[in-house]
């Protein structure tokens, strides 16, 4: 059995499991660890380096899923033979070849990541497993239509329990991912006005999707509490899509008064709403509002939900919830459509969910990300004070950070110059020339607390200094 001695860095910001997966993949690709070495157990290998078996087994779980390890009945994990063309067909040592000006990346404030170290994964193996003995054989097959009976069902009471909303386990469609989703609702949509409300600034691949299917967009300009509602009435749009319990990318939630403003459009109109409720389980100031879904008394709101920030973004799992009326149009023009989910993750979630461990998941999240928010928003006032202004406080897993007397282009290009990265919101706009100047994107999801606190006093450093 191999011995590992991986330099882990528990400051640099970047994940020990990350750390630890890089340093045994190099080692393969470079013939550190030859083909048929046994690696160490779990347990060993966490005693030995002094970190979590959950750390160590996302690490080897990861280098199972690309290939390079392999596990053996009664012998454990090896190493699996590498094809010499896979591997680089440069020499060892030649440090000429790399980028000579590049700065690694230390602490990446990516949005979209999640607290990898919080997931439960060796519960989520369990689930797995079960779901693979009780009902094999229907699992090896597509499975119905809408999604995985049960899990449909417990989505349901979440959904009531969680945002208010009163459906049941026929109106809910499990999709892969908001895109899929969004492209199935406008299957459903019969209209010859196919244009599109939508909140400017606002998610640029559902923006992707509306355009690709031949509808045009008719932007709706932001007031301090949400969309302009007045301006939507002014328009001739026959859909709205909009992010109304965290507005994406500015982060405000849109008030009730509002919420029943669009509400009253919707019925005037005879439009629908396509309401995106993407991280609402993470909501860290005021009150909770109902979701426009939970308002919704007339059909008109079709909802829309994922698993990505709450869950796993790898599930590849969001949901539909269809208003009564447009189940008949589904299942007619939906009906020789399979089910782009995987049974068995569906099932395995259906598993999670039933055993009560997804609403604990989510308090415990909410937890890990408050305290990460919290620590975000502190690192910020103090290195930078009244420099900066902050931007969507309440909710959700980013924020936003306008910077005094410096462009977006600087700001990200100076950040990575000290192995910061930030991102910033052009493509969020309709036109990309409207962008806000001086404004980057945090993320928080995947860095650690004590990753945002060094990640913010490079950032005063790389701004300011």
């Amino acid at each position: 059995m191999l011995e590992l001695n991986p330099l882990l860095n528990k400051q640099n910001g970047v994940s020990i499991y990350v750390q630890l997966y890089q340093y045994i993949k190099k080692g393969i690709e470079e013939g550190d660890i030859p083909q048929g070495s046994r690696l160490p157990s779990i347990r060993y290998l966490s005693a030995q380096l002094k970190i979590s078996k959950n750390t160590v087994d996302n690490a080897y779980q990861q280098l199972m899923a690309e290939g390079y390890l392999e596990s053996r009945p009664r012998i454990g994990l090896t190493v699996l033979p590498l094809e010499q063309l896979l591997l680089s067909p440069f020499p060892r040592e030649n440090p000429k070849e790399s980028v000579e000006n590049e700065t690694p990346v230390r602490y990446d404030f990516k949005y979209g990541d999640i607290d990898i170290e919080s997931f439960p994964l060796q519960l989520w193996k369990r689930c797995l497993n079960k779901a693979l003995l009780d009902e094999p054989e229907q699992l090896l097959q597509y499975g119905p239509r809408q999604g995985d009976v049960g899990l449909r069902t417990e989505l349901a009471n979440y959904l009531f329990q969680a945002r208010g909303v009163r459906c049941s386990m026929e109106q809910i469609v499990i999709c892969s991912g908001t895109q899929h989703a969004l492209s199935l609702i406008l299957q459903l949509l019969h209209s010859d006005n196919r244009s599109v409300a939508m909140e400017n600034p606002g998610y640029g691949g559902s923006r992707s999707v509306f355009r690709n299917h031949g509808w045009s967009i008719d932007p709706i300009s932001l007031e301090h509490d949400g969309m302009d509602i007045e301006r939507l009435r002014e328009s001739t749009a026959s859909v709205a899509y909009i992010t109304p319990s965290h507005q994406f990318p500015y982060g405000m939630v849109l008030p009730i008064q509002k919420r029943l403003s669009l509400l009253e459009w919707a019925n005037h109109t005879e439009s629908f709403i396509i309401e995106d409720d993407y991280d609402s389980e993470f909501r860290y100031q005021g009150r909770p509002i109902p979701s426009l879904k939970a308002l919704d008394t007339k059909g008109n709101v079709i909802y829309l939900g994922t698993y990505s920030k709450a869950f796993l973004p790898a599930a590849r799992m969001s949901y539909i919830v269809l208003p009564k009326r447009l189940l008949e149009v589904y299942h007619h023009k939906c009906r020789d459509y399979s089910q782009s989910v995987s049974p068995i993750i569906q099932k395995a979630l259906y598993v999670f969910m039933n055993e009560g461990h997804f609403t604990g998941h989510i308090r415990r999240m909410r937890k890990v990300y408050q305290k990460k928010h919290h620590t975000l928003i502190q690192a910020l006032n103090k290195y930078m004070g009244n420099r900066v202004e902050i931007i969507g406080q309440k909710a959700g897993i980013h924020l936003l950070v306008k910077v005094t007397n410096m462009s977006t282009e600087e700001l990200v290009k100076n950040a990575g110059a000290a192995g910061v990265k930030v991102y910033g919101t052009s493509s969020y706009w309709m036109d990309g020339k409207e962008t806000e100047p001086s404004l980057v994107m945090l993320g928080f999801g995947g860095l650690s607390e004590e990753a945002i606190e060094r990640g913010v006093a490079e950032l005063y450093k790389a701004w300011f200094a």
